[in-house]
């Protein structure tokens, strides 16, 4: 018997809906077969759904099992001519087994003879399909260019939308689940000190669901939120963006918090009270870290949060771990140190404050007159990218990549203006702040969440060490000069 390879091809729905269904060129290509006295001991499928990756990937398959059993081979089965190869250079592949191998390409619903006006009929039929194949990606290119000038995604809307047909159309409309764990996700990264993997565990904890298919919530998928400008109503096309239809899920603040935190490089691993830099080794000077451990108890699993240093496992290194609740107490206690009754020392205290920030209102002044410069120049900037738009100097992509960073660098000096314009008044709002709760900061404390707690540490503290299981810590002034006591008795008069 005739032993035979064989290719069956759908690319498009369309193709299927006309006939050409792989099930209906697999029958056909098996009755061929069967009527010229042979069998098929290969069929190579490629489904609608395969990617081209995948499609090529088959194809060279069959030209090396053609090659590896030329000898034993009759010819090379296709139900038609555009069935066998997507471009030209297939095709010519195709013919150089027919040419160098002896294997004969047949068409079985196209056939034509092996001879000079066969193959050029042959070639005339390929190149009407290479035709059509390159044509249609023209087609589609231009169709997805016009989706993303009216504002649609040019393909699967990004996680919070959905992909919807009306009139006809495919839209966009958002998700309401979807979009609500997206705003969650900004609100806490943006806002409560969460890092991505925090972001994470606390979606978990929610109970929140990424998709039926994949439930949880992972880093990549996070991060990947974070950094999706979809989210403020921008559409991506061709790594450039463009203005998009769909609802903004992000207000602009609150993305170019996310923006700048994300960009600026620090080392958010955790959202541990006295680690991150806060305090160092007195042994080593390393960083001090948290890790958590749960141990099985008779009631149930427990967990328990101890500090240590970085270096904790190195040799020689004191194996020395102190639980959150030990830290916690030797800081209420510097606060009980700290209380202050006499009005006249709490005067005093508003004074040094006062004088302690005039130099620092000399800085922001002139930080906020070098980032106002850069802002002007970022807009000169975007103003000459748009009259070379206009004069046509440069093409579309590429006006609308480096508008995309200009806009992102100008949103980033704006941010910083913001944060120079309030940092100083915050700053010596909060160590007021701290000084007029002094008082009360032990009962403070026991309410404050983390970054409540590091805010307050940072203003009182200079830097600390973590000797053993002691915290030494060194206070800026004047907060050192209320822990060590103000009211001295000398001559048996009361100074200060």
């Amino acid at each position: 018997m005739k032993q035979y390879v064989a290719r069956a091809r759908v690319s498009s729905r369309e193709q299927e809906r006309e006939g050409f269904s792989l099930e209906v060129q697999e029958d056909a290509l098996k009755r061929y077969a069967e009527q010229h006295n042979g069998v098929i001991v290969r069929l190579f499928k490629i489904a609608e759904t395969a990617s081209k990756r995948d499609e090529r990937k088959t194809f060279k398959e069959m030209v090396a099992f053609a090659k590896k059993n030329s000898f034993a081979l009759d010819g090379l089965l296709f139900y038609k001519v555009d069935r066998a190869a997507r471009n030209l250079f297939d095709y010519v592949e195709l013919e150089r087994l027919e040419s160098e191998y002896g294997v004969p390409f047949i068409s079985i619903s196209q056939q034509t003879e092996n001879n000079p006006a066969g193959r050029m009929m042959r070639r005339t039929l390929a190149n009407m399909a290479s035709f059509f194949t390159e044509q249609m990606s023209v087609d589609i290119s231009q169709g997805i260019n016009r989706r993303v000038q009216e504002g649609w995604f040019p393909g699967k809307a990004s996680y919070g939308y959905r992909n919807v047909r009306a009139n006809g159309r495919r839209i966009v409309e958002v998700d309401p689940v979807a979009a609500a764990n997206v705003r969650l996700i900004f609100q806490l990264y943006a806002y409560e000190n969460q890092t991505l993997e925090g972001l994470v565990s606390r979606m978990a904890k929610e109970g929140a669901i990424y998709r039926s298919s994949t439930p949880k919530f992972n880093r990549t998928s996070v991060h990947n939120m974070l950094n999706d400008r979809a989210y403020i109503g921008e559409v991506r096309y061709r790594e450039a963006w463009y203005p998009g239809k769909q609802e903004p899920l992000i207000d602009l603040p609150t993305w170019n918090r996310v923006q700048s935190l994300l960009g600026s490089g620090t080392n958010r691993s955790h959202t541990l009270t006295y680690a991150a830099e806060l305090i160092q080794c007195a042994h080593c000077g390393h960083q001090i870290t948290g890790e958590l451990k749960t141990k099985q108890t008779k009631s149930g699993e427990r967990s328990y949060l101890y500090y240590r240093c970085t270096k904790y496992s190195q040799p020689d290194h004191p194996r020395t771990r102190v639980t959150e609740a030990e830290l916690d107490r030797q800081v209420l206690a510097l606060f009980d140190k700290m209380r202050i009754e006499d009005e006249a020392i709490r005067e005093w205290f508003r004074a040094v404050l006062a004088s302690q920030t005039r130099d620092a209102q000399a800085d922001s002044a002139a930080q906020r007159t070098e980032l106002q410069r850069q802002a002007t120049l970022l807009v000169q900037q975007q103003d000459r990218l748009l009259n070379l738009r206009i004069a046509d100097n440069i093409d579309e992509q590429t006006f609308a990549h480096k508008q995309t960073e200009l806009r992102d660098r100008l949103a980033s000096i704006k941010l910083q203006l913001d944060v120079v314009d309030r940092s100083h008044d915050e700053m010596s709002e909060l160590a007021s702040k701290v000084f007029e709760l002094s008082q009360t900061l032990h009962q403070k404390w026991l309410t404050a969440d983390y970054s409540e707690k590091r805010r307050i540490l940072e203003i009182i503290w200079l830097n600390c060490q973590l000797d053993g299981v002691t915290l030494v810590p060194v206070m800026r002034k004047p907060f050192d000069v209320i822990a060590e006591g103000l009211l001295l008795k000398e001559s048996g008069a009361d100074g200060i």
